[in-house]
């Protein structure tokens, strides 16, 4: 059973390595440490409790809002996905990105209070 599970996750490490556009590896990187974070900071919470809930709460929010920004650049950019995005151009999904996540985080910084 461990050798299938290992020899599965070493062929799609493999085909990633292999097929995946570095800009997406990049994004892809981005994603990872979103995620890492937010899960840092929900263990967090559980341990060490909710004293300024403000400040969790934005801090999550901003976490799982900038994963999905991500999320949705990744779609864009993916040149796999060229045919569903065809008026927009990679530097426009980036420019997108960049004013959604202006927008995230001054909302974010209200919020905290």
């Amino acid at each position: 059973m461990s050798t299938s599970v290992s020899s599965v996750v070493l062929r799609f490490y493999e085909d990633y390595m292999k097929t995946t556009p570095s800009k997406l590896k990049l994004i892809d990187a981005y994603l990872l440490y979103i995620l890492l974070t937010g899960v840092i900071q929900f263990v967090y919470c559980c341990l060490v409790g909710t004293f300024p809930f403000n400040s969790f709460l934005s801090g999550f929010i901003s976490c799982v809002g900038s994963f999905v920004l991500a999320a949705c650049l990744r779609l864009q950019v993916n040149p796999a996905n060229k045919g569903q995005f065809e008026q927009i151009s990679p530097e426009r999904a980036f420019a997108d990105f960049i004013f959604a996540h202006v927008v995230l985080h001054l909302t974010v910084m209200n919020f905290i209070g």
